[in-house]
């Protein structure tokens, strides 16, 4: 019988500033650190807004708000064997506050914030490109 596939739903924020936008270095599932945009696992009876907010905050430090939907991505992987499929809602947002200093230094390593066209050298995810060329397109309007 083959395994169940697990569904896993994640939210979260790309914090957009003076044509700029925050990356944060974390470590893949093999280990390797990446440059990507914060996000995280939806809690119980959290809407994907919430847990945007939530999330962001607690992986770079600043208080936010969204002030824009971006898209919805949605991708396959295996954890422990077990295949899940996942869906993540990004949204635009804009700090409020906060001290930028991620609450999750176990998850976090480094936060730099890059042009949109340098960030582009950073980023690996295809979803976290394609997260670039929206904002770029909102900041255009």
């Amino acid at each position: 019988m083959p395994p169940e596939i697990k569904r896993e739903h994640s939210a979260g924020g790309v914090i957009f500033e003076d044509g700029q936008v925050l990356l944060i270095l974390m470590a893949n599932l093999n280990g390797d650190k990446v440059w990507t945009f914060p996000k995280g696992h939806l809690e119980d009876g959290e809407t994907a807004e919430a847990a945007a907010i939530r999330e962001v905050a607690e992986e770079t430090g600043f208080d936010c708000r969204i002030t824009g939907e971006l898209y919805k991505a949605e991708y396959s992987f295996v954890r422990n064997g077990i295949p899940v499929n996942k869906d993540v809602r990004w949204y635009l947002m804009k700090r409020l506050g906060g001290d930028g200093i991620p609450k999750t230094p176990d998850e976090v390593f480094d936060m730099k914030w890059c042009a949109l066209a340098e960030a582009e050298a950073y980023l690996t995810y295809p979803s976290d490109l394609r997260l670039l060329e929206l904002v770029e397109d909102f900041s255009k309007i």
